[in-house]
């Protein structure tokens, strides 16, 4: 099981970390969204019993045992596209994702 940033996401995950005090990088899902689930990032404050520790890029990537399962395999990369910009998630295991892209369904 792993989850990998490409070298954009990386970057731009070493930026805002450096600053903070964390552990690393937390991904997660949770319940919500037009399309079911939703992906959440942030800075992992602590490592709980229940947490995966990947090394990916050189980043520290944290993912609790039940949002795993939907993100086994998924790649993050960080993009800009005009005015927008932000981590985008492909996903082997979603089967459809909502048309702004920040939920997806399983």
């Amino acid at each position: 099981m792993a989850v990998e940033l490409t070298e954009r996401a990386a970057q731009h995950v070493k930026g805002f970390v450096s600053g903070e005090s964390g552990q690393g990088l937390r991904l997660g899902v949770k319940p919500t969204g037009c399309s079911g689930y939703m992906y959440t990032v942030e800075i992992a404050d602590a490592i709980a019993a229940h947490d995966r520790v990947f090394e990916t890029q050189g980043v520290t990537v944290i993912i609790d045992d039940q949002s795993l399962k939907y993100l086994d395999g998924t790649t993050v990369d960080y993009a800009r596209d005009g005015l927008n910009e932000g981590f985008r998630f492909e996903n082997p295991n979603a089967t459809a994702t909502c048309g702004c892209g920040e939920s997806f369904s399983l």
